[in-house]
């Protein structure tokens, strides 16, 4: 909102909203009090007299309606047309930026401003069809850091939940300097928010799974995760965690890449959420006992153990706040300890695993969190058939076979039910 000039204070409410075709603007226009704040009675009556038709509209003067059109686009931004000075910009050669005096930090701040313009899904799709994509991949690869790691990150916004623009990205060939970035960037923060970017770019994107596996990706996530960098370590772990949820015969790879003995050890970090995430990969690796993964942690089993007693030694002393933070590890440590040792954990001795005020029975992480929803109800599905003998019969619309008997019933009221039925007058 803002002031308009006028004879008297008004008010101007812009009120937008995006259709297919384009934006459509309204603008109201209200009295209000200048000291007072507005004037609600007064706004009542005049929206009343101007909307009953009694009234002539106000002509504005030519000087009016030349201010007016000024401060609307003072007001307005058309972001298309800034996207595309954007472009213009990264389209530019590096050498004339700088003899222009543009600064990497220049550079920094308008790929924040593109940052905020492709959150939204049509305008991150637009970016390539005005050109602006492969420039923008082509900051993946300046020699500033800051640029590299902001380019990273306009990325990954473009990217996320966008299936269009990961094909985009894809076909231009996106994912590669994301990966050189990722693997081999002396920058950590470039390497962290390459990895957010991958992180985005190939979820729900088999084309993209495939092809982060082809580039030995399991092997740059196991060099992330003996990094001292906790914010990349999550990253890595999370990561890995939705590849062995989406391919579960990925377990027997990271189990030869020794995953879970640099899981284990990030599962006593003092950092919670790389805690928690190394325990859901810990998770999804044990409850794979069908294709042969749990024979593998054998040699962990007893570093596995000490470290959930020690979790449950350290979530005793918690405070009731603390505990109430660490909810979600609680329900990890229990899950995992059930899943290794097939009994419930001390947390439920001790009561430590629901809390007061907190809902109960606990959910259960192993399967609602962990397990695919398809196995799940194709194990159910497999129990009812294995229960269920005898078929059903079939409905039918006209008369039917007659029923079979019994092997019980004797001979005798066989031969006289067969001999009732054969006798309409019975």
């Amino acid at each position: 909102m803002f002031w308009l000039r006028a004879a008297e204070p008004i008010l101007v409410l812009n009120i937008q909203f995006r259709c297919r075709k384009g934006k459509f603007i309204f603008l109201l226009f209200a009295p209000v009090m200048a000291k007072d704040g507005p004037n609600w009675e007064g706004l009542l009556k005049w929206s009343l007299a101007h909307s009953d038709g009694t009234r002539n509209p106000r002509n504005l003067s030519d000087e009016d309606r030349k201010w007016f059109m000024e401060a609307m686009q003072a007001q307005s931004v058309d972001v298309i047309k800034r996207m595309k000075e954007i472009t213009l910009v990264m389209q530019t050669p590096q050498q004339v930026l700088e003899a222009q005096g543009v600064t990497s930090a220049d550079i920094e701040d308008m790929l924040d401003e593109l940052q905020e313009h492709v959150e939204s899904i049509d305008m991150a799709n637009d970016l390539h069809s005005i050109g602006g994509l492969v420039p923008l991949l082509g900051y993946l690869k300046n020699s500033d850091a800051g640029i590299r790691a902001k380019a990273a990150e306009v990325v990954a916004t473009i990217v996320q939940n966008n299936p269009r623009s990961q094909q985009l990205v894809m076909e231009s060939n996106g994912l590669e300097p994301l990966l050189s970035n990722f693997t081999s960037d002396p920058d950590v923060t470039v390497r962290t928010k390459a990895l957010g970017a991958i992180s985005s770019l190939i979820r729900h994107n088999k084309p993209g799974i495939a092809a982060f596996r082809l580039a030995n990706g399991y092997a740059a996530l196991r060099d992330a995760l003996s990094s001292e960098s906790v914010r990349f370590q999550r990253k890595a772990l999370n990561l890995i965690h939705y590849l062995l949820h989406e391919n579960n015969s990925d377990c027997s790879i990271v189990t030869e890449l020794g995953f879970p003995r640099m899981m284990v050890h990030l599962a006593s970090s003092e950092d919670a959420e790389v805690r928690e995430a190394a325990f859901r990969g810990l998770l999804e690796l044990v409850q794979e006992k069908a294709n042969g993964i749990h024979s593998s942690l054998h040699g962990e089993d007893m570093k596995i153990k000490q470290v959930l007693e020690d979790r449950i030694k350290d979530i005793a002393l918690m405070s009731t706040e603390d505990l109430g933070a660490a909810k979600e590890e609680r329900m990890l440590v229990d899950s995992l300890w059930n899943a290794c040792y097939n009994e419930p954990s001390s947390l439920r001795e001790k009561g430590l695993l629901v809390m007061m005020g907190e809902d109960g029975p606990p959910p259960d992480v192993a399967s609602k969190h962990f397990e695919p929803p398809l196995r799940a109800w194709a194990a159910d599905k497999s129990s009812k058939t294995e229960k269920k003998e005898k078929k059903e019969t079939p409905l039918l619309l006209g008369l039917g076979p007659a029923p079979e008997t019994d092997n019980s019933i004797q001979t005798g009221s066989s031969a006289g039910a067969s001999a009732k039925h054969m006798n309409p007058s019975t």
